[in-house]
């Protein structure tokens, strides 16, 4: 466990090497998370004041609500989509010797739009089914929709990359990214689960101090000391939730470039690259 560990947290300093290099890549979560908000808002506003909300909350057979909640997911994966891809598009600049900017990543992203949306719709697809068997199965459906969303997930964990990358439509990189998996790592993606395990422990430390900082504020009964001492406790796991994107695409980035082309560039030592490269026996 230690080693894992030890492991991890070198991958999160060489992730964190490249972010110090452009630190200008930590906009693009940002652009995705306000996108995000926004789209949402788009969808959900309209709803409340129509009185539609209720129908989709009960998972009606309504085609009409049925198409919205598909268009919904389909959206949502589009924002996402499109700026991780610019993100992983200009930490490629990087590991490649250059020095991108932020017009270099959403260039990338730009020109693969129709690439990205069509793997939008893989993965709304995808969600819409997985929702329908959780909801219509019960207890042993959220089970089987969950190893279904994990097995997903992790099978296109290289195809925002690849479509990055290639000159390839979205179902050639889904298949050529769990094609990458299989060959690689198989199910043990350490890199993945070492930075979430690393901020998993960031976030109760800063949750854990801001629990004890408002207990003491809570004490001298001062509602606005209490008011900004929350905030900074939102800011920071906010902060901290964005920087851990940042550098989840620049080690999808890096993995796809190592499974490839056998090597990451400066920022990222060989021996530690292999070791998340086990082959299954």
């Amino acid at each position: 466990m230690f080693a894992r560990f030890s492991r991890s947290w070198q991958l999160v300093k060489a992730s964190a090497t490249v972010l110090q290099q452009d630190k200008e890549l930590l906009l693009f979560p940002v652009f995705s998370a306000v996108a995000t908000l926004l789209v949402a808002a788009s969808f959900l506003v309209p709803l409340l004041f129509t009185g539609t909300l209720d129908e989709l909350r009960g998972w009606s057979n309504d085609a009409t609500s049925l198409l919205v909640l598909f268009l919904f997911y389909l959206v949502q994966y589009f924002v996402i989509f499109f700026f991780n891809s610019a993100l992983v598009g200009a930490a490629m600049i990087r590991l490649d010797g250059g020095d991108p900017t932020v017009a270099d990543g959403l260039r990338i992203a730009r020109s693969r739009i129709v690439q990205i949306l069509g793997y939008a719709a893989i993965a709304a697809t995808v969600g819409m089914i997985l929702r329908l068997i959780e909801e219509r199965a019960g207890f042993i459906g959220r089970w089987i929709a969950g190893l279904l969303g994990v097995a997903f997930t992790a099978a296109t964990f290289l195809a925002v990359p690849v479509l990055v990358s290639r000159d390839v439509g979205p179902m050639d990189a889904v298949k050529d990214s769990a094609a990458l998996l299989k060959k690689t790592w198989g199910e043990n993606i350490i890199g993945n689960v070492g930075i979430g395990l690393v901020f998993f422990l960031f976030y109760l430390g800063a949750l854990g101090l801001g629990v004890v900082f408002m207990l003491g504020v809570s004490q001298t009964g001062s509602g606005p000391l209490f008011i900004a001492v929350l905030s900074i406790v939102v800011l920071a796991v906010v902060g901290l939730a964005l920087v851990q994107a940042a550098l989840q695409g620049v080690y999808s980035a890096a993995l796809y470039r190592y499974a490839t082309e056998g090597n990451v560039g400066d920022a990222f030592a060989g021996p530690l690259l292999s070791d998340a490269f086990r082959q299954k026996r």
